[in-house]
């Protein structure tokens, strides 16, 4: 192995594992906060609020974020920034009320979204060398195993402890230590991230951005989302009483969604992109399962290729914002990645739960499905064309 390929493998084991243990503490927490808010005396409403506004903040301020990333070429400070502000789900051990909580689920949503555009900009510069696909589908497959792990690992410290939330989630501060550990070693193995003093990196991009900002749009907006999928899961459930059955099937699309993502991440380095096609097209098939039937196995088959999906999303979607994108503006380009998939994420759920309230004829779904996946791979396509 070339020693600038054995550097570069270094810094993306460092910083999946940094992800992974961010996961440990935040994704292990976001199973309990309702739960722990609710016996602060907090509201069904005041929950949803809270968490609704939290969502909409960590995907909401990324655009900004990757704009002044890029502007203040501080790339590892809102990366510093973001994660230390993880340190908010051990400090809610020392909450006396749901407000106290509140504040600390919007301050760890906050640092998401001050992250997650410099984070990625530093992962694509780390690539060098590796491959931006293998990178984000390394980091990926670490970072899903966090959040496997991190809600075990909480449900096994509450029955310990006999349901003590301060011990609980006092216990995430080991987790968020170490993490710090792993940042900083990262930090010290790819080093500042040059500008080269020319405003970037002038090399034309591989592709046309707003075109694939467009299929990712349209991709989002006809796949339905795990929600959706839950959802009918649910109706499964409480049929047979068996509510265990919904955790079960999510942890089913987060389990798929690992190797998906390490896969995936191979092949698109060696590819050029062309296994993007992949995933969209495949779309189709998961919305159609979802919608035609509360079939407990057929949705098994719907979450495993949702996960498969989920995987590329988080791994080879972002690989390819990095090759479309000069360095100089590759922190706006995350942050924009982010909002469309938020943005079009937001309506596909509002969409697909209309079509099953209203009762809306298969059909007729299967149609809105197969055009907008239409849609989105004909600009796909075009997106693999270097703008003129």
């Amino acid at each position: 192995m070339q020693p600038k390929a054995k550097t570069a493998y270094k810094a993306i084991l460092a910083f999946g594992i940094v992800s992974l243990l961010g996961d440990i503490v935040y994704e292990g927490a976001r199973g309990l906060t309702p739960d722990y808010m609710n016996f602060l005396g907090a509201s069904a409403a005041v929950v949803g609020l809270v968490t609704g506004l939290g969502e909409f903040l960590g995907y909401g301020i990324r655009l900004l974020s990757g704009i002044f990333a890029d502007r203040t070429h501080a790339y590892w400070t809102f990366t510093f920034l973001g994660y230390g502000l993880i340190i908010a789900i051990p400090l809610m051990a020392f909450a006396n009320g749901w407000q106290m909580v509140a504040i600390f689920i919007l301050a760890e949503r906050l640092g998401k979204a001050l992250r997650s555009p410099a984070r990625d900009v530093i992962l694509s510069v780390a690539s060098d060398g590796v491959g931006t696909g293998k990178a984000f589908g390394i980091h990926e497959f670490l970072d899903q195993i966090g959040a496997v792990v991190g809600p075990i690992i909480l449900f096994a410290v509450m029955l310990l402890t006999a349901g003590n939330y301060s011990i609980t989630f006092a216990v995430l501060a080991i987790p968020f230590i170490v993490m710090l550990f792993f940042l900083t070693r990262a930090y010290r193995t790819i080093g500042k991230i040059s500008i080269d003093g020319k405003k970037g990196d002038k090399s034309p991009p591989e592709g046309n951005l707003p075109a694939y900002l467009g299929a990712v749009a349209f991709n989002t907006l006809g796949l339905v989302p795990v929600a959706i999928l839950l959802f009918r899961v649910s109706d499964f459930a409480q049929t047979l009483s068996q509510a265990w059955l919904v955790p079960l099937v999510y942890a089913l699309v987060q389990l798929v969604d690992a190797p998906s993502a390490l896969l995936s991440g191979h092949a698109y380095d060696k590819s050029r992109g062309k296994v993007l096609l992949l995933p969209f097209a495949i779309s189709i098939f998961p919305t159609a399962l979802v919608m035609l039937t509360n079939n407990f196995a057929v949705l098994l088959i719907a979450a495993a290729i949702l996960g498969l999906i989920e995987g590329m999303r988080e791994s080879i979607y972002r690989a390819a914002v990095a090759d479309m994108t000069p360095l100089a503006s590759r922190g706006k380009a995350y942050g924009i990645f982010h909002t469309v998939y938020a943005v079009s994420i937001l309506f596909s759920s509002i969409i697909f739960g209309l079509f099953l309230d209203l009762g809306i004829a298969f059909p007729i779904t299967l149609l809105y499905a197969l055009l907008t996946q239409a849609a989105a791979i004909f600009l796909l396509r075009k997106s693999f064309k270097k703008p003129k």
